[in-house]
């Protein structure tokens, strides 16, 4: 993942992301568990609620901007700076936590995630998380696709949306056990009439990095515009994200 963050407008505008994200804690086995790890932790929002349920949290985060907010938000709570491919716990944890941010990793570095996540782990320890799953945004993505090859660009899918099969396997090689697993649509509301425009601007970063300036403001407007006539995605003047998500549960036996 290569992608700059405004966490500012970020919290302002797509608070959803933790909000929706508080369920998620549920899925924690409580029992037993006292050290737990926010990985992809962002601005803190949810760090403090694990703190808040008795955890000793720490969260872990790649982007400096995000974490500057973090540690101003809660500066009683520990943050450490690493990426989530590549990090190292001096002890241990119970459980480490994860929301919408798997699936910014490109496939083929899942397994070190997974694999920094395992040795992270006690034995017995829990990896809980939602990311996007299959069908994620789909209709938004082939929408921009198809303005980007009108202007003769080709669209890299910036993120990595699994089956639930799919992700299980890996996990399973990884050696988790998977105790719990669904996917399931969401669709989610976005802020105000520019809420599909500033959500592109937002998540939709990596593939404008070969478009130029004037092309990448015809491109989004062209799919902002195109996506209106859609009922699922813009209705009684409300825009809506065609969100799937991958919720599991998983254990290092």
């Amino acid at each position: 993942m290569n992608q700059n963050w405004n966490s500012e407008k970020y919290s302002q505008n797509f608070s959803f992301v933790y909000k929706y994200g508080s369920d998620v804690l549920d899925l924690i086995d409580t029992e037993g568990v006292k050290n737990v790890i926010d990985l992809g932790c962002g601005t803190g929002a949810l760090t403090r609620q694990l703190a808040e349920k008795g955890f000793n949290v720490t969260g872990i985060d790649a982007s400096e901007n995000m974490l500057n907010q973090a540690r101003a938000n809660n500066p009683d709570i520990n943050f450490i700076q690493a990426d989530a491919t590549n990090f190292k716990l001096g002890e241990k944890v119970d459980a480490i936590f994860s929301n919408a941010v798997l699936h910014w990793i490109d496939k083929y570095k899942q397994p070190l995630m997974m694999k920094c996540v395992y040795n992270a782990l006690r034995d017995g320890g829990q990896f809980v998380f939602e990311m996007g799953g299959y069908g994620c945004c789909a209709m938004i993505h082939e929408e921009l696709a198809k303005n980007f090859a009108a202007h003769n660009y080709k669209y890299v899918m910036p993120f990595y949306f699994p089956t639930i099969g799919e992700y299980s396997s890996l996990l399973e090689n990884a050696g988790f056990t998977v105790r719990y697993a669904i996917l399931f649509d969401r669709p989610t509301k976005l802020e105000g009439d520019e809420g599909l425009y500033n959500w592109i601007k937002m998540f939709v970063n990596i593939p404008f990095k070969s478009v130029n300036e004037s092309d990448r403001e015809i491109i989004i407007l062209d799919s902002v515009n195109n996506l209106r006539s859609n009922e699922k995605l813009y209705n009684s003047g409300v825009w809506y994200a065609d969100y799937v998500r991958l919720r599991i549960r998983a254990v290092k036996e």
